[in-house]
């Protein structure tokens, strides 16, 4: 819009200060005359000035106002419009059931209204979800102020829940702020608020969970008892009563290692805002304690510090390790006690803390009378019942004092021949690098070792070569490596709730001594006493799933070679969608999102696996009411107004007004954007009111009239 304002404005020929100089020095010389004192007929005094100094005067004034130069200026002024600023909050908690509907239309209506008016200028600002961050709606509002001339900026409006969380301790904004919020004042909320959770857990011990049901918005401390129901991985619930307002402990069991989720559920409070922060996930990663191993070496060979270096290079593991001290070949009949450096204490180890023990390792261990056939059984009944045990044999498995000929060869998965010529028949002794079969290839423990043979091709293993090994018949299990010809070398099985380990070779030695370019000796006997004491990791036949960052992934292991399964996934809210696994070798991988929070479910018809997908923005969901308290301060410094939208689906809507500054701007049914007045000057036109050409015959013409006059 376009102005034309006109003023006088002076353009001093000479400067100020020179001609306030002369202007002293011409009343100096006028004074006497100006103030001359006449006495009259009757006596009487009276100021009378000189003839001529009114005259005089006239045309020092005239002179002077000749060097102020005054001028007649004419300015042509661009009037700019001025911008409001509405920024509107998109965060979860701001879309929360018909808040979304509301603040769309509230928006809708806003901007047409500003369009109406004239010179002003809407700018919209979304403020998206942060994650974890919060509503970021201050530094949104910031940034787009950046771009806003604070001498043009209206005001801004805000259309969000309240829920903000960048607000900083002393907000500066020098325009009014006017907050709309959806809904009604005094709404209610219950939430479950975690005050402590462990990460990790003890399997077999105990942990503790404390946390609080608050309810919030209630003009009183909130009072009596909630239902809280207790989850874990998908079992039946558990429900208990929890007081409303105080901090509640929770004990569980850690009963297996890896990931144990936990899903507490607080029952709804009748008129509550929603119940998505009635729900909390929590994932405790269930690990062992220490481990305690015990480890009977059958005779001195040169393998034997293998083992036992293998085991004490865990921190985590307490190694209890006996050892035969004299070889089968010497009998010198020396009775075996005087050979002990200790007493072999079998009965204590084997029958009164048998089961303390993680795992039982038997390293080139013959039966020449030291176990009698009750101790056997009792390892036997020890891997059923859930224990592990780990054979590393020798030469000895095929002669006469094999353990596979005693109670405890019933949980053995490989037989050495038998009858006459056993011994040597059995004894296979050339050299042979071991091969990874093809069903090692997908199992955990001896999938992707180092210098394998390639699993989808032909081609040879580039480990160092081994120089002996047993022929045996594997009856149960897997064999994951194989010896000359084919000969079973390594052979795993589950035995009732148990597990069993049985290498059929007593050089694995040679690979840590880098014979022969040496192997991954550490790694798979690592994986091998792992996998024995169930770590989750090793499963082979396993279903596994996590979610980060909003993704879900399921991973699962199978040494079935065929297709996968198709997989079942359940999401928080029961909705089942069923997807198709991506074969990587002897793993199965899925992605999907997993945006939900709450526990998600995957099937593959036999297992299922848990995950906890907790809420993507725990600051969005720690309180869901929408309230003004945490921008009520910028609107009162600012002079601003809180509004409510109200609950019908036609949000109640204020009026936009134009107010000049210093103005209230707010009112019953409106809200103020102050109008600034911004210009910009395009034209400047200056007419001088005394030029010099009428100047000088002025201040001339009253010289003479002043001269004449003093002269009569």
């Amino acid at each position: 819009m376009r102005q034309v304002l006109a003023g006088i404005d002076l353009a001093p020929v000479i400067p100020l200060w020179l001609i306030a100089a002369l202007g002293a020095v011409a009343l100096a010389a006028l004074a006497p005359a100006l103030l001359r004192i006449a006495v009259t007929a009757d006596g009487t005094r009276r100021l009378a000035p000189a003839r001529g100094a009114l005259l005089r005067l006239a045309a020092f004034a005239a002179l002077f106002l000749a060097l102020l130069n005054p001028r007649l200026v004419e300015e042509t002024r661009e009037t700019r419009p001025d911008i409001a600023l509405l920024v509107v909050d998109r965060s979860d908690s701001a879309m929360l059931g018909p808040r979304a509907a509301q603040i769309e239309a509230a928006r809708q209506q806003l901007e047409a209204r500003a369009r109406r008016l004239p010179d002003l200028e809407l700018r919209t600002v979304e403020v998206p979800e942060a994650g974890t961050q919060g509503t970021r709606l201050y530094s949104a509002m910031e940034r787009a102020l950046a771009e806003i001339p604070r001498t043009r900026l209206a005001g801004v409006i805000v259309l969000s829940d309240g829920q903000v969380h960048d607000i900083p301790p002393a907000p500066a904004l020098d325009a009014p702020f006017h907050l709309l919020l959806p809904g009604r004042a005094g709404e209610v909320d219950r939430r479950i608020r975690g005050v402590e959770a462990p990460g990790f857990g003890i399997v077999g011990r105990q942990v503790e969970l404390r946390i609080a049901v608050e309810d919030l918005g209630l003009p009183t401390p909130a009072s009596g008892a909630a239902r809280l129901s207790i989850r874990r991985d998908g079992g039946a619930a558990r429900v208990e009563s929890v007081p409303v307002g105080r901090e509640h402990r929770i004990t569980l069991t850690i009963e297996r290692g890896g990931p144990t989720v936990v899903e507490l559920t607080a029952e709804a409070r009748p008129g509550e805002v929603s119940e998505l922060n009635n729900r909390a996930v929590i994932s405790i990663n269930g690990v062992r304690d220490r481990l305690r191993v015990l480890l009977v070496s059958g005779e001195p060979h040169a393998g034997q510090r293998t083992w036992r270096r293998l085991l004490k290079a865990d921190p985590n593991v307490d190694l209890v390790h006996f050892t035969i001290l004299r070889p089968p070949e010497k009998d010198d009949l020396t009775p075996l006690h005087e050979l002990s450096l200790i007493a072999f204490p079998v009965r204590e180890l084997f029958q009164v803390k048998l089961r303390e023990f993680d795992l039982i390792v038997f390293d080139r261990f013959a039966n020449r009378g030291l176990l009698p056939p009750v101790y056997l059984r009792n390892i036997a009944d020890y891997v059923r019942g859930g224990g592990a045990l780990l054979l590393s044999v020798g030469p000895e498995y095929v002669g006469p004092t094999s353990l596979a000929s005693t109670p405890l060869g019933q949980v053995l998965p490989a037989r050495p021949p038998t009858g006459p010529g056993a011994s040597q028949a059995g004894l296979l002794e050339q050299a042979f690098r071991p091969r990874v079969t093809a069903t090692g290839a997908r199992h955990p423990v001896t999938e992707n070792l180092p210098g394998a043979n390639p699993a989808d091709g032909p081609g040879d293993p580039t480990w160092g070569r081994w120089y002996r090994a047993l022929r045996a018949e594997a009856r149960a299990g897997q064999t994951l490596m194989e010896g000359p010809g084919g000969a079973p070398l390594m052979v795993l099985d589950r035995v009732g709730e148990g597990r069993v380990a049985l290498l059929l070779s007593d050089h694995i030695w040679l690979w840590s001594r880098g014979h022969d370019g040496g192997g991954p000796q550490a790694e798979l006997l690592r994986r091998i006493a792992h996998w024995a004491m169930k770590e989750p990791e090793l499963e082979e036949e396993d279903l596994t799933a996590r979610i980060e960052h909003g993704r879900m992934s399921v991973l699962r292991r199978s040494l079935d070679a065929g297709p996968p399964p198709e997989i079942a996934v359940t999401a928080p809210d029961g909705g089942i969608s069923r997807h198709t696994m991506e074969p990587r070798g002897g793993r199965a991988v899925l992605e999907l999102p997993a945006t939900l929070p709450g526990v998600w479910q995957a099937s593959d018809g036999r297992r299922t696996a848990f995950a906890a997908a907790e809420a993507g923005n725990p600051l969005e969901i720690a309180d869901l009411r929408a309230e003004d308290s945490r921008l009520r301060a910028l609107t009162v410094a600012t002079g601003g107004a809180v509004r409510w939208l109200g609950t019908d689906p036609a949000p109640a809507v204020p009026e936009l007004r134009r107010v000049t500054a210093g103005r209230d701007t707010q009112g019953a049914g409106w809200i103020g954007l102050r109008r600034n007045a911004d210009h910009t000057v395009t034209g400047i036109t200056a007419l001088p009111l005394l030029p010099p050409w009428l100047a000088l015959p002025l201040v001339l013409g009253l010289a003479i009239l002043a001269w004449r006059r003093e002269g009569r």
